[in-house]
Formats: structure tokens, C-alpha cells, sequence
């Protein structure tokens, strides 16, 4: 259709109302979609252009037609030590929200939405050079307490898990589906086209004992290719070439279909996993979101996991993507481009293929003579009950192989002010110089296939350096956890603007072999183009 200009009414809400045809769609787009949104969210940054006297059909695509979905994300709050001395969360690697944010900055040319920034998928996007000792477990745990640069008197403790690294070639033999949306809503390079990039580079690093079955759907599902070694590599990229986008998404059926055809061809004690490439439109057929998690959460039990590959922009469902992930025991990350591609499937395909430890659980218990308050940073889907940390009938998040896995704590001290004002009949804590702990940290984890959890724990010292003595790992999470905070609108962070952001991450931006830092140098200083700073330069 022929691109018309689009007028603008209202003063207290803003509509839009065609002036003749209807507005160009998208390619693979849906009108239904776009009538749906007869007002504009002013957190999409819509409220800028409300004065003007008219829209194009590129405001159209950079507004109306963006119709992505985030779960609501919020802070986790102040806790006094007193009142509730026990923090209980699963660990989290998936890095989804780094590159979902690194698309709104690049590509979309603006800052992303509030909920679509979750502070743990950035800060574990980088690999920290943790150490790794050799032992009965498949990781190393290690911690760090350092002064907080974001309160004067808090200190930061920096939880650091490094897993075991295996060499792609030593795992065992791997029955992957790639399940593949080809539906309309995946036309585009941002869409089928970077998929069949990502699969290709994948395919390229199958050994002869891996099999691959090939399952898309659009209207409707199909088997695109019979499960097949990976000694055929020409045969399954073929099938990957031919792969065009149409039609409608009915995602639920295909899914059932794919965990089906991976029980047909289950390998015992070997991995067996299902990729999903999708924008997550399911716009037919079962669509409801509680109904579509519980159905995987069901299928996990077959010891297939299921991994989420988000691609597309404007009708993304990042919400489903990052939810389905957990639920299947996978892990979630978003391909905004080729060589995030290569990150994911080429770098890391150990990581994003072999688990390592499943259902991880961290709980940390803070000493109530030296420890008054206390906030974790991020995590905040992650957060389990104390009592879930015991049972072994509660889901948690996995590690992959070689994945690193960091959590922040900011606390402050007894004897010193905090966040709150001290309770009129609260008891003053005792002098707090004879004890030598500030927390005891606890962590519970299974082998992989097995029921029983195994529990390790060690006490976390009062023992503090300044900020400056930090390691560069702990300076550099702190850099992006502080990007992030920004990004939020920087509640928890005192005085840290984007300057000090960018001096942070230039004093800890080596070793840099794949220039991921660098990278996130730029994206510190385009978030600082965009941002108003609210009053923080």
C-alpha cells in the first residue's frame, strides 16, 4: 500500500486516525495488530512527537506497530537484616536483555522500555576470569566483599560461580530440534533470514554421532527434515536454505510436535535439546501465556530441555521467550545480529548445549551483628521462597558448560546509616567487632538427570577492600550493573552517572579477545546520547 500521512488529535491521549487508506503494514505484519493500538505508550518515547502535526508510516513502525511484550520488572527492595535475614534465589544465565537493549540502542535508535532491562542477563553476558579449582563439584564458588561506590558506608558482595570447562568435541552425542517459526511476523533480515545464518553456523559444528531433526511452523506445523546425523551437514543445510516466511503462528502444536520427535530419538546419557527460533507471535491456536510455560514446564520432565532464540523487532514477545526458557531448563538469549550469532552458537556452544549442574539455588543468610540491611541486585524473577531452597521439588535455573554466573548484594553495616531510618523499638545490634562474618553463603545443585540436590556452604568474612582494590571482574560487573541502574532510571546508585560509567569500564576494558567490552563502551556512550540523564551529568 501507498504510504499516507497519519494526523494527530488529542491532548490528554493520543490517537490515530488514518487521512485515507489505512497505514502501510510491515512485511509479514499483522492489521489486526496494529488497530488494536488506538494509543501510543509514552514510555516507547512517543510523547516527543506528540506536538507534531502529522506521523509517517516510519513513525508508524518505530511507534504504533511495536507491539512487544515484557514481563512487568520490579526492584527488588530495601530488607532489614532483623526482619527477614534470608535471601533465597535461582541463578540465572541467560543474556537475553543485554542484546534485546543493545538493539533498542543501535538499531531502534532509542532508549529500550523499563521492563525489557533485567540487570543479571547483563551483568552475565560477559565471562569473568573466575578461578577454577579442581574438585567433587562442577564448579567453583568464590566471593568478594568491596566498599560500594553507590553508598557511602554500604560495602558489595560479589557472588561469583565459574562451571567446569568441556571442549565441544568431548560432550556427548547431541539430538537437537531446531524448531523453527516461518511464519509471516519472521520476514526480514531481522527475522527467518538471521535464523537461517544462526542454524548454519550451528550445523557447522555437529560430529557424526549428532542428530538434527528439523520441525517449522506457520498455519500449520511440519516435519522439514527427519532426524538426520551430522555427518549429512549438506542435507540439513539445504533444508535450512529453503526455508521461506508465511502465514500465521500457531507455536503450541509445533512445540508438542518437537518434544515428540525428540523422545522418538532420546539418547540416553546424551544431550537432548530443543532450539526454538521464533519473535515468540503466537497469534493462532493456543496463545495464552500461563498455558504455553506450563506445557513446558510439563515436557521437561522427558529430560529434553528447551533453549529460546529470540529474533525480530516490533511484535517480539520477550516476556514468552525468557519464561519458556526457564520453564524448559534451558537458557534464553536474543540474536540481534550475525555476530551474536557466532557468540552464541560457535563460542559458546558448549555452554548453550551441555548442562552442567541443574536447578541451582543460592541462599544467603546475613549475620544480624554486623549486617543491618541488605538489597539484592537484579534476580528479581529469580526469587524463591526460604523454604524452596530445600526442596528438591522446586525448579532453578542450570549452568552450561564454562558458563560463569555472577549476584550482587549491596549491604550496610551495623553502627552506620542506611536506606532506613532505624526502628524506634528495634533492639540496637551488639558491637559487631568480634564477629568475623558478614553472611553465610549456601548453595544447592543436582548432577544432571538426578533427583537428590547436593549442598555446599561457606561463610562470606567481614573482611572489606576499598573499591579501588577490587578485582577487575567485580569493577567490571559493577560498571554494567551501573549501565543497567541507568538505564532504570538509577534509584540504587547515589552519584554514578554515565561518565563515571564510561572511566569505570575504560580503567577494566582488558583483556578484550572478542571485543565484547568494547562494544558495551559504545553502547555506555550512545545510552548517554539518548538519555535526558535526569539530572545526573
Amino acid at each position: 500500500m501507498k504510504n499516507k500521512k497519519l494526523c494527530v488529535f488529542g491532548v490528554l491521549s493520543l490517537f490515530i486516525t488514518a487521512c485515507g487508506q489505512q497505514p502501510r503494514l510491515q512485511e509479514g505484519g499483522s492489521s489486526a495488530r496494529m488497530l488494536q493500538r488506538s494509543a501510543l505508550p509514552a514510555q516507547l518515547g512517543i510523547a516527543n512527537i506528540a506536538n507534531s502535526p502529522s506521523l509517517t508510516s516510519k513513525h508508524l513502525d518505530q511507534y504504533s506497530l511495536n507491539t512487544e511484550k515484557y514481563q512487568k520488572n520490579v526492584i527488588n527492595p530495601v530488607k532489614r537484616v532483623a526482619e527477614d535475614a534470608v535471601s533465597t534465589f535461582s541463578i540465572d544465565v541467560d543474556t537475553g536483555s543485554y542484546t534485546n537493549v543493545r538493539r533498542y540502542l543501535q538499531r531502534q535508535t532509542r532508549l529500550p522500555p523499563v521492563d525489557a532491562i533485567r540487570i543479571e542477563e547483563m551483568i552475565n553476558y560477559f565471562n569473568y576470569d573466575y578461578p577454577q579449582v579442581k574438585s567433587e563439584h562442577p564448579f567453583t564458588l568464590n566471593t568478594e566483599v568491596v566498599a560500594s561506590p553507590w553508598k557511602q558506608n554500604a560495602k558489595l558482595i560479589r557472588i561469583g560461580i565459574k562451571a567446569n570447562d568441556i571442549e565441544y568435541a568431548q560432550l556427548p552425542a547431541a539430538n537437537l530440534v531446531f524448531l523453527v517459526d516461518v511464519s509471516g511476523s519472521m520476514a526480514g533480515k531481522s527475522g527467518l533470514e538471521l535464523v537461517k545464518k544462526t542454524l548454519k553456523i550451528l550445523t557447522e559444528q555437529l560430529r557424526t554421532q549428532d542428530r538434527v531433526t528439523i520441525v517449522t511452523y506457520s498455519g500449520r506445523e511440519e516435519i522439514a527434515l527427519e532426524t538426520t546425523s551430522g555427518k549429512d551437514k549438506w542435507k540439513i543445510l539445504k533444508v535450512i536454505d529453503s526455508l521461506e516466511a508465511n502465514g500465521a503462528t500457531s507455536g503450541e502444536s509445533a512445540i508438542r510436535m518437537a518434544y515428540d520427535l525428540a523422545e522418538k530419538s532420546f539418547i540416553k546419557n546424551g544431550i537432548n535439546r530443543i532450539l526454538i527460533a521464533t519473535d515468540g507471535d503466537f497469534n493462532v491456536g493456543v496463545t495464552d501465556f500461563d498455558t504455553l510455560k506450563g506445557m513446558v514446564e510439563e515436557k521437561r520432565k522427558t529430560g529434553i530441555s528447551l533453549t529460546t532464540l529470540g529474533y525480530g523487532v516490533d511484535n517480539y514477545n520477550e516476556h514468552l521467550m525468557e519464561q519458556m526458557a526457564d520453564a524448559g531448563d534451558g537458557n534464553y538469549s536474543y540474536i540481534d545480529n550475525e555476530k551474536e550469532a557466532l557468540k552464541v552458537v560457535e563460542r559458546q556452544l558448549s555452554s548453550t548445549l551441555a548442562t552442567v549442574a541443574q536447578d541451582v539455588k543460592i541462599q544467603v543468610e546475613f549475620n544480624p551483628t554486623t549486617v543491618k540491611e541488605y538489597r539484592l541486585v537484579g534476580y528479581e524473577n529469580r526469587v524463591l521462597k526460604e523454604e524452596d531452597f530445600n526442596n528438591d521439588q522446586v525448579d532453578a535455573g542450570d549452568i552450561g558448560a564454562g558458563h560463569t554466573v555472577t549476584a550482587l548484594y549491596e549491604i550496610i553495616p551495623t553502627g552506620v546509616g542506611g536506606w532506613m531510618s532505624d526502628s524506634r523499638y528495634q533492639k540496637n545490634a551488639q558491637d559487631n567487632s568480634n564477629s568475623n562474618e558478614y553472611a553465610f553463603l549456601k548453595l544447592r545443585y543436582k548432577l544432571p538427570n538426578q533427583q537428590k540436590s547436593i549442598l555446599i556452604n561457606q561463610p562470606i568474612e567481614n573482611v572489606s577492600k576499598s573499591f579501588d582494590q577490587a578485582s577487575k571482574d567485580t569493577q567490571w560487573a559493577v560498571a554494567v550493573t551501573s549501565y543497567a541502574e541507568l538505564l532504570r532510571g538509577g534509584k540504587y546508585i547515589g552519584n554514578m552517572n554515565w561518565a563515571k560509567v564510561l572511566d569505570l569500564a575504560n580503567k577494566n576494558a582488558k583483556p578484550d579477545p572478542y571485543l565484547m567490552k568494547a562494544e558495551f563502551i559504545e553502547l555506555v556512550e550512545t545510552a548517554q546520547k539518548f538519555s535526558s540523564n535526569r539530572g545526573r551529568d
